[in-house]
């Protein structure tokens, strides 16, 4: 069975958990709306990139289903 030699130092301790801790999400604001979301994730109003996708969708679906 593995015995350490000697104490670790809280110096030692704390540098080996320095990167141990949890980041926040990484946050972008829209191009258009201004609004702050969640980087590569749709705005609460529906935009990504600058461009409103959910109205998209919606327009495509409703013509898919006219056909």
């Amino acid at each position: 069975m593995a015995v350490q030699k000697s104490r670790k130092t809280r110096s030692a301790r704390g540098m080996r958990r320095s990167h141990d801790s949890i980041a926040g999400p990484t946050l972008s604001e829209d191009q258009v709306t201004g609004e702050v979301h969640r980087r590569h994730h749709v705005t609460a109003s529906g935009f990504y990139k600058g461009k409103n996708v959910l109205n998209l969708r919606k327009k495509q679906v409703v013509e898919s289903d006219e056909e």
